[in-house]
């Protein structure tokens, strides 16, 4: 849980940081956006590396880096050093997160993997929504470093007890690693990561590097699947996206991309909000943050358990409704003296929702495929993932950033960007209609599609 918290406690101590090593804030931005595109770089890769090398191997590796990367980034002397902390980080939380989803689809039966998912879900969801609360507590009584020392002692400690009593999952097997794919893999979803962060830049005419970064993404990811697609057929693939030959997973990673898009993106988008139309400091704005993150905490749990008993529609189809209703109430109730009560209100909405549609669709498009795609689907899940939260986040932060432009106060600008998120919504709420019914059971050997 570290890990994920450590994707958005940055955030709130750009400030400070930017004030230390006398950078300015696009600069200091590199800080998160650095982070985002070794995420994106290296879990394209995880599918293969699950595959060749051992769960023991892989945990130590990930944990290593991140451990490494937090205390050089706690003692960073300047701010390039800083920067290559954060990028060691980011490659330990990438191959992190989708060995977690495949060992727990490796270990845990069919009829309980609806409540692993749940908790799994408390680490990849939760967390980035009370790491700014964590950062602004943090900041209240110390100094940025401090933010990278919390991160250190719990990993210690996993990495004691994973030594002496963590097991290896699954078979490995001597897979080629294909370079040129790797090299494909950097170029593609680098630049799409890099076009959707920096696109507010293009939005405001300040630059146009973010559309050549998106075209560039774009191109090289078709040569990349059609490239991976003539490898599958010798099971050399780096990302196989076989997977995607399954109704099920397709149709839960498309609701998968479009909920967590508008998750990120509100995440990211009502700080600016908080403190720039309402005037809060960074402190109020964590500690109103937090009530949403605990209460997804509480209800991803309890979804995982529902999903095991009712299947993924029953669930899912009211979260993403839900979710469109908690973005409609913000487009419709944002303003310059929007009462506290009424964000946190809807934040917990948007929480509730996240845990009640990515609990189960978690489950079900994993459970949907052969065993053999685990690993691959795995990283597929996450690369379009971090993907869907880079677009949502550039579409709602751009939206504001053209309203204010055009003459719009933030509040205004802030409000009218919710839309996009009812967009959002509506498409996953026709992509989890689609989703079967039940739970995914599915974990036989054969690779044919259902």
């Amino acid at each position: 849980m570290m890990m994920i918290f450590n994707e958005t406690t940055v955030s709130v101590a750009l400030p400070a940081i930017m004030q230390e090593f006398a950078v300015s804030a696009d600069v200091a931005q590199w800080l998160l956006t650095g982070f985002m595109l070794t995420m994106a770089v290296v879990i394209p890769t995880t599918g293969f590396l699950i595959e060749r090398l051992s769960t023991r191997t892989l945990y130590f590796a990930a944990m290593g880096l991140f451990i490494g990367g937090s205390v050089l980034a706690a003692l960073s002397p300047a701010f390039v050093v800083l920067i290559l902390a954060r990028i060691v980080q980011a490659a330990g939380t990438a191959v992190m997160i989708p060995l977690l989803f495949t060992v727990t689809l490796n270990v845990i039966s069919p009829q309980r993997r609806g409540t692993v998912m749940g908790l799994n879900a408390v680490v990849i969801s939760v967390a980035p929504a009370l790491g700014p609360a964590l950062a602004g507590a943090v900041l209240n009584a110390y100094t940025w470093h401090h933010i990278f020392w919390v991160m250190v002692p719990v990993p210690v400690l996993l990495v004691v007890c994973a030594f002496f009593f963590m097991r290896n999952v699954g078979e490995t097997r001597s897979t080629p690693l294909d370079l040129p794919s790797v090299g494909l893999s950097v170029l593609a979803f680098g630049g799409l990561v890099y076009g959707l962060s920096t696109f507010t830049q293009l939005l405001t005419g300040e630059s146009v590097a973010p559309a050549i970064a998106l075209a560039v993404g774009i191109a090289f990811t078709v040569v990349f699947v059609r490239r991976q697609r003539r490898l599958a057929a010798r099971h050399r693939a780096l990302l196989d996206f076989g997977a995607f030959r399954y109704r099920d997973f397709t149709c839960s990673i498309i609701a998968v991309v479009f909920i967590f898009g508008a998750f990120l993106g509100t995440v990211n988008l009502l700080p600016i909000y908080m403190q720039g139309a309402l005037g809060l400091s960074t402190l109020l704005t964590g500690l109103l943050l937090l009530p949403g993150g605990v209460a997804q905490g509480i209800a991803s749990p309890i979804a995982g358990r529902i999903y095991d008993a009712v299947g993924t529609r029953p669930l899912a189809v009211p979260g993403a409704i839900l979710m469109g209703a908690s973005q409609a109430a913000l487009w419709l109730l944002l303003g310059e003296d929007t009462p506290a009560w009424v964000i946190v209100v809807s934040l917990i909405a948007v929480n509730v929702a996240m845990a009640m549609v990515m609990t189960p669709l978690l489950t079900a498009s994993l459970s949907a495929l052969p065993n053999a795609l685990y690993s691959h689907g795995s990283a597929i899940l996450n690369t379009l993932q971090q993907l869907g939260g880079a677009a949502g986040t550039a579409v709602l932060i751009g939206v504001m950033s053209l309203r204010v432009a055009a003459g719009a106060t933030q509040a205004e600008g802030s409000a009218s960007a919710f839309v996009a998120g009812v967009v959002a919504s509506i498409i996953a709420l026709a992509a989890v209609s689609l989703v079967g019914g039940r739970r995914g059971t599915v974990t036989v050997e054969s690779s044919e599609p259902r």
